[in-house]
C-alpha cells in the first residue's frame, strides 16, 4: 500500500526533527492502527518476508512496519506514535541488550510493554539457530556467497568463535547483506520453527 509507505517516510522525517504536519495528514487518510518499531532494515526485511509467507498484507491491515535506524531512536518514535502522540498501538522486536531502551520508551509514552518481543542476541542469531548452521551454509552457497564466507572464516578473529557466531558476523560484513539474508533465512524457515520472538510478534498483530 503506497500510502503506508508515505506514512513511514513522513514519520521518519518527523522523528529526525522535521515537521509533524505531513505525518498527521497521511495518518488522517491511511487506516493505520499499529506501528511495529524495529531497529533496522534487516529486521524489517525479515518481518516483510514472514508476512508474505503467511499471505498477510500488513499495510492493508493497518500495520506500519517501521525501521527506526537504531534502537536509540525508540524513545522519539514511541512518543510521536503512541498514546501521547498519534494514538497508535505500539509493538516491536528488539535485541536483548536493547530491551531496556524499549521498555523505558514505551513506559514514557504510556504504551503497554506487552507488545515487545525480545531476541537473545539479535534476529539473525534467532534465525540461524532455528535453521541450523548446516542449512544456513547451504543457503549462503545458493546465494553465491560461499567464497566470501570461506575467506571470512580464515580470518584469525573468527577462529575462537562458534559456527553460529561466525555466520552472524559474516552477515554484517557487507552493506546490504544483513537485509538480504533477513529475507532469505525467513523464506527458508519451516513455519513450525519460526523463532519465538518473531512468532510472538505476528501473533500479536
Amino acid at each position: 500500500m503506497a500510502d503506508m509507505g508515505a506514512f513511514r517516510v513522513a514519520v521518519t522525517a518527523w522523528a529526525a526533527g522535521g515537521p509533524g504536519g505531513p505525518a498527521h495528514e497521511v495518518a488522517a487518510r491511511v487506516p493505520v492502527r499499529t506501528a511495529v518499531l524495529l531497529e533496522g532494515p534487516s529486521d524489517s526485511a525479515a518481518v516483510d518476508a514472514l508476512a508474505a509467507r503467511h499471505g498477510r498484507d500488513l499495510a492493508a491491515e493497518g500495520v506500519c512496519v517501521l525501521p527506526m535506524g537504531g534502537a536509540m531512536s525508540v524513545g522519539r518514535f514511541a512518543s510521536l506514535l503512541g498514546p501521547s502522540g498519534l494514538g497508535l498501538r505500539l509493538t516491536g522486536l528488539c535485541d536483548e541488550r536493547e530491551q531496556g531502551y524499549y521498555v523505558r520508551a514505551l513506559e514514557r509514552a504510556d504504551a503497554a510493554p506487552g507488545g515487545l518481543f525480545v531476541c537473545a542476541a539479535d534476529l539473525e542469531d534467532e534465525l540461524i539457530r532455528a535453521l541450523g548452521v548446516t542449512r544456513v551454509k547451504e543457503l549462503v552457497e545458493a546465494e553465491g556467497d560461499l567464497r566470501p564466507l570461506r575467506t571470512f572464516l580464515r580470518q584469525p578473529a573468527q577462529q575462537d568463535r562458534t559456527a553460529q557466531q561466525q555466520l552472524r558476523r559474516f552477515f554484517g560484513t557487507k552493506k546490504g547483506r544483513k537485509i538480504h539474508y533477513g529475507r532469505v533465512l525467513v523464506e527458508a524457515l519451516d513455519p513450525a520453527r519460526t523463532p519465538a520472538p518473531l512468532a510472538g510478534l505476528f501473533a500479536a498483530l
